[in-house]
C-alpha cells in the first residue's frame, strides 16, 4: 500500500519544485533505496507532459552500499576524475533534474584518503560552474531532496517511522494542501529579500559568532523549495575579501562522508587564517587546501523553516533550522553575484536561538532565532 506522503512529494518535486512542462527532458536521479519515490516522480513527469529519464548518478552511490568506497579506494586517480558522460550530459543538457538522496551507509567514505576526494571534486569544478550558469541563465530547473532511509534515521537517532514523519513534516508532505504551505513560506521569505536589497554590512554577534562581512551589491535569493526539498532560508554570496572576525559552527560539519566537530575559523579579508576542529581536522584543513577559493566563503543564509527544530546529521535539513544561520566555504552562486570559485561548497552551521543577533546596516533585524523587522 502507497503512502500517500510520498505521492505527495512527487508532486511537490514535479509541480512545484521544477514546474515540469511538456516536452521537457526530466533527469530522475537516485538509487534503488528510493524505488517508491522514483516511481512516483516518473507517474507524476509523465502527467505533466515531460519525458522521464530515470539515471544512478556518482553522488548517491551510497545507495548501494559500497559502490562509492569501491571507486575511491581501488580507482586510478585518472578514473577519479573521470566525469560520468551521464552527469555531464544531465546538467549541461537537461531542462530539469531531480536528485533523490538515499544512502544506506552515510558513513561509506569515512576512511577515505581526503586527498583522493579532493582531486575527485576538483575534476568537477568547471562541470558544477557551467551547470551554475545554466541555472542563473533558467536554462535548468533542478530540485535535490531525501528519501528516509534507515541509516539516515539512525543518524538522526530516531527510528525510520520516527523519521519519515520527520521528514514529510518538514516537506509539508502531511498536510493537506503543502504547494499551498509552500507559496506562503515563499510569500514570507520574500518580504525578508526585499528588505535585504541594497543593504550593505552584515554584523553577527552572539556565544558562537563575532563576525562582519559585506553583501554590498549582492542579492538575496529567496530559497522557497524550487532548489532543496524541504527548503526555507534566505541566502547570499558575500563580499568575498569582507569576512573578518570568527564563529564556531555548533552542529557537526558534514562533507563527503565526513562528519567534523567543533569546527572553528577565524577569518581576515575574506579568507580563513585559522582553522580547527575535534574530531576530522585533518579533514577540515585538506578541503580547505583544495584550492584558492576553497578558504573565502561562497554562501551566507539564514535558516527560516520552523518545522525543522533539530539537529539530525543531514546538511539538506539542518541548514534550514528555524534559528540558525549557515555559511558556506568554497564556491559561489553566481546568482547572488558571488564571484568566488571553489572545486567545493561546504556548508556549516551555527545556532542563534541563545541570545545571537544580527545587524544589518547598524539595525538590529534579528536576535535569538527571530527576526524583528
Amino acid at each position: 500500500m502507497r503512502d500517500p506522503r510520498v505521492t505527495k512529494h512527487a508532486q511537490i518535486l514535479v509541480g512545484y519544485s521544477t514546474k515540469v512542462k511538456p516536452r521537457d527532458h526530466v533527469a530522475i536521479v537516485g538509487s534503488p533505496l528510493a524505488a517508491a519515490l522514483i516511481k512516483e516522480v516518473f507517474r507524476e513527469v509523465l502527467k505533466a507532459g515531460g519525458y522521464p529519464y530515470p539515471f544512478m548518478g556518482l553522488e548517491i552511490m551510497r545507495g548501494l552500499d559500497g559502490l562509492d568506497t569501491i571507486l575511491f579506494s581501488e580507482g586510478s586517480d585518472e578514473q577519479l576524475k573521470h566525469v560520468l558522460r551521464t552527469d555531464r550530459m544531465i546538467k549541461e543538457e537537461f531542462e530539469v533534474m531531480i536528485t533523490i538522496r538515499s544512502a544506506g551507509n552515510t558513513r561509506s567514505l569515512s576512511d577515505v584518503d581526503p586527498e583522493r576526494q579532493v582531486l575527485w571534486s576538483r575534476a568537477r569544478a568547471a562541470m558544477n560552474e557551467l551547470h551554475d550558469q545554466r541555472t542563473t541563465d533558467k536554462k535548468h530547473r533542478w530540485c535535490a531532496t531525501l528519501f528516509p532511509t534507515e541509516a539516515y534515521a539512525q543518524d538522526a537517532n530516531m527510528n525510520l517511522r520516527e523519521f519519515e514523519d520527520f521528514v514529510y513534516q518538514a516537506i509539508f508532505a502531511d498536510q493537506d494542501d503543502p504547494i499551498k504551505a509552500w507559496q506562503a513560506l515563499r510569500d514570507r521569505q520574500q518580504r525578508l529579500v526585499n528588505w535585504m536589497k541594497g543593504k550593505k554590512s552584515v554584523v553577527m554577534r552572539g556565544p558562537n559568532i563575532d563576525l562582519t562581512l559585506s553583501i554590498e551589491g549582492r542579492s538575496f535569493i529567496n530559497a522557497d523549495g524550487t532548489f532543496n526539498m524541504p527548503s526555507g532560508e534566505i541566502f547570499t554570496g558575500p563580499v568575498e575579501e569582507s569576512a573578518n572576525g570568527w564563529v564556531n559552527f555548533t552542529f557537526p560539519a558534514i562533507h563527503l562522508g565526513r562528519e567534523v566537530d567543533d569546527v572553528k575559523l577565524l577569518f581576515e579579508n575574506g579568507r580563513v587564517v585559522l582553522a580547527t576542529a575535534k574530531k576530522n581536522e585533518e579533514f577540515l584543513l585538506a578541503m580547505l587546501e583544495s584550492d584558492s577559493g576553497a578558504n573565502y566563503l561562497g554562501e551566507w543564509a539564514i535558516g527560516t523553516n520552523d518545522q525543522i527544530k533539530q539537529f539530525v546529521k543531514s546538511t539538506l535539513f539542518d541548514e534550514k533550522i528555524g534559528g540558525t544561520i549557515h555559511m558556506a566555504l568554497g564556491r559561489g552562486y553566481k546568482i547572488t553575484g558571488s564571484k568566488n570559485k571553489s572545486a567545493i561548497h561546504w556548508d556549516m552551521i551555527c545556532d542563534m536561538r541563545q541570545g545571537g543577533e544580527i545587524f544589518v546596516d547598524n539595525q538590529l533585524i534579528y536576535r535569538s532565532g527571530k527576526f524583528l523587522i
